[in-house]
């Protein structure tokens, strides 16, 4: 009887605990409205590279994965109109940073992101700014923390490419003239 008790009680920590599960592509590709791109821009940006990111390891904590992270940033830059395998802009994204809560009923997640746009003509630098992000997921989210980890990575992944968006919409691509919006 004693074993029976022991037993269920290790299995329902188990299944309160639950295994990470790694970000997922499809819960942090930016499916929100229709942004208005400078023209120069437009089907024209290929990403060149994402690093900085971690695997999960399902006995510790969800992460963002470089993998998850570039299918999401191409993902929602189809759905904007603007990648091109061979576009004349290269974007390249490092995660410098993903700040996590170990425990907590809501877990906020910061991502720091490092974002450059160069023009690959005159290699010429157009955009190099970190986008930082944060999301938060309550205990009416999930239950389980680790589901709430994964979402608040994910919620902070999807954040961090919207803000990425927003600022791509702010360029001012003229004759040979790049800034920001003012």
């Amino acid at each position: 009887m004693n074993v029976v008790k022991k037993t269920l009680a290790i299995a329902t920590c188990l299944y309160l605990v639950g295994c990470a599960s790694g970000a997922q592509v499809e819960n942090m590709v930016y499916q929100g409205e229709q942004k208005v791109y400078p023209a120069a821009v437009q089907n024209n940006l290929a990403l060149s590279s994402v690093s900085g990111g971690e695997d999960t390891n399902a006995a510790w904590t969800s992460e963002i994965s470089d993998v998850a992270f570039s299918g999401a940033i191409k993902e929602s830059l189809l759905e904007q109109g603007l990648f091109s395998e061979k576009g004349k802009y290269q974007l390249s994204a490092k995660i410098v940073d993903v700040e996590q809560p170990l425990f907590g009923l809501d877990m906020t997640v910061t991502t720091k992101v490092n974002y450059t746009l160069t023009d690959t003509l005159s290699g010429k630098v157009i955009l190099d700014e970190v986008v930082k992000a944060p999301h938060t997921a309550t205990f009416g989210d999930a239950f389980s923390g680790v589901a709430r980890l994964q979402m608040a990575n994910e919620g902070s992944g999807k954040k961090n490419i919207e803000a990425l968006l927003n600022k791509l919409a702010e360029l001012n691509i003229e004759a040979n003239e790049v800034r920001l919006a003012q």
